[in-house]
């Protein structure tokens, strides 16, 4: 009897999926990781500067593109503030140049107050307030100033001090995005720019850090990591359990289909001994971290000498050679 082609449709895709879920027994042991990185960036590590977002189109209030900016303008006035889009940030606030504002996480909104000062201020300059103006999509309603150490009034976005880059260099770049973990672009609300719409993202992901270089993401943009203690050969086994998984949240199964940039050999799930099924890169258990409260945190990095953000690959980057 002749094979119709719905049943070689359906053995074709049964070898894929065979070939992608093949048991962790029959792989052999990756290194635990040769990328000596070492932990994240602490928090005052404010001038780590590291592979971007991009640029955006740099467009203003009123739909016009802004002329790339000199140097000068890092530390002059803000000018008519402007929403720009960036394809991965959503709506981004702008000075009058198109240079993009930031926000640092060191700092505090209620009530207002700058933590960046000396070398700081440098490398991220404070923005004047004193002409700051709302453009069209901006509630004038949310700036406001503070009064920095040195007398000076900076300009404040929903409570939150409002900073440059000093290594975006033309309307649109966001290169601060991210850096050290503590610096993000600001919201036209004062809050993280971050995408509305979160369930077009994948369920897993990369993204550049700025320390780390390319690392495993989960849907909301919160780090993926890998705990040393785990087993993946002959089968997955977590040796995080109990008062350990408060801490470290098991990620749940995602579909295959529903990932971007992550390795697809020894990609699959287990059962723990507690019935939860948990999802694996290269056959390791992955986890992210309660202490991890935005997009793009990486406090996890290092804890205890055990967990390690993932590569794509499914390695633990930064952890110490064996």
């Amino acid at each position: 009897m002749k094979t119709s082609w719905r049943s070689a449709s359906l053995v074709a895709s049964a070898a894929a999926v065979l070939a992608l879920t093949t048991a962790c027994g029959q792989e052999s042991a990756p290194s635990t990781g040769s990328q000596n990185v070492g932990a994240t960036a602490a928090a005052g590590d404010y001038g780590s500067a590291g592979a971007g977002l991009g640029t955006s189109a740099g467009v203003g209030a009123g739909g016009d593109a802004q002329a790339s900016p000199s140097a000068a303008t890092q530390t002059s006035g803000a000018g008519e503030l402007a929403v720009s889009t960036n394809a991965e940030l959503g709506n981004v606030l702008t000075d009058g140049t198109g240079l993009t504002l930031y926000r640092f996480d060191q700092d505090t909104a209620e009530p207002p107050k700058s933590n960046c000062d000396g070398d700081c201020a440098k490398t991220w300059p404070p923005v004047p307030a004193d002409d700051a103006a709302a453009g069209e999509g901006i509630d004038k309603a949310l700036l406001g100033e503070v009064t920095r150490t040195d007398g000076s009034k900076q300009l404040t976005v929903g409570g939150w001090p409002a900073y440059r880059y000093a290594k975006d260099t033309k309307a649109g770049d966001v290169v601060g995005q991210g850096v050290g973990g503590k610096w993000f672009a600001l919201a036209p609300d004062g809050k993280k720019a971050k995408k509305a719409d979160l369930a077009e993202e994948a369920g897993l992901s990369t993204r550049k850090d700025p320390k780390l270089g390319e690392i495993v993401v989960d849907k909301k943009g919160h780090t993926v990591y890998r705990f040393l203690k785990d087993t993946a050969w002959p089968d997955p086994i977590s040796a995080c359990t109990g008062a350990c998984l408060e801490k470290w949240p098991a990620v749940a199964p995602v579909d295959i289909n529903d990932t971007k940039g992550i390795q697809k050999k020894g990609y699959m799930q287990f059962t723990r001994p507690d019935g939860v099924k948990q999802q694996t890169i290269n056959c390791w258990p992955i986890y992210t971290f309660a202490g991890d409260k935005a997009p793009g945190d990486t406090n996890g990095q290092g804890v205890g000498g055990t967990w390690y953000a993932a590569a794509p690959d499914g390695k633990p980057i930064g952890a110490p050679e064996k």
